[in-house]
């Protein structure tokens, strides 16, 4: 485990909502599943810029892969288990998506082809910036998996970039405006791979 990844687990355990949503998630022994995107990097960017835990973190999405059942039907099923799981507010705020038939809604909400996932750990590839590309799982003995497919330095670099393999996707601009409206110290920049890192600590 580098020592970002361990500044990452250590900030995650601080927050009590966000550890909430993983016992949850664990407990419901969802398949594949990972707590991803803004719930993970804004509770890192908070810590770093001296706000409370939740601030800015408008969702947890909570992602699953369930390639058996690809059905709206099936997935709507654990949208219920899981939000019966939850007391609100915070059963409004987690958004649940089987992540096995996100190719079959992406391209009419979104406008861009999506190939089919082969597990929930590869959506993150897919994500348009880096920075926002990092998941968590709490496994049965407290642990914390973390997945960072471009790494960590864009998340503590509050670093904004396109995805390198996706170049400048359509929802870039609007992401950028989105973030730095709560988080005005991130920074736009172009151009710079970052590291393939996905660890458990």
């Amino acid at each position: 485990m580098t020592s970002l990844e361990a500044r990452v687990v250590d900030i995650l355990r601080e927050s009590p909502t966000l550890m909430r949503v993983l016992r949850t998630a664990r407990d419901l022994d969802l398949p594949d599943w990972l707590v991803f995107s803004g719930a993970i990097y804004q509770c890192v960017w908070n810590h770093l810029t001296g706000r409370s835990p939740d601030y800015g973190v408008r969702d947890y999405d909570l992602g699953y892969f369930d390639a058996a059942d690809i059905s709206w039907d099936g997935e709507d099923a654990v949208i219920r288990r899981v939000a019966a799981a939850l007391e609100p507010p915070l059963r409004e705020q987690v958004e649940v998506r089987n992540q096995a038939r996100v190719h079959l809604w992406f391209e009419d909400h979104f406008g861009e082809p999506y190939e089919p996932l082969a597990d929930t750990a590869q959506a993150l590839t897919r994500f348009a910036v880096p920075a926002c590309a990092i998941g968590a799982r709490l496994e049965a003995d407290d642990g914390l998996t973390l997945v960072a497919p471009f790494g960590l330095d864009d998340v503590f670099a509050m670093r904004l970039r396109p995805n390198p393999d996706r170049g400048r996707a359509r929802g870039f601009d609007r992401i950028v405006a989105n973030i730095q409206a709560r988080w005005p110290e991130a920074v736009v920049e172009t151009g710079q791979d970052s590291p393939i890192a996905a660890h458990r600590s």
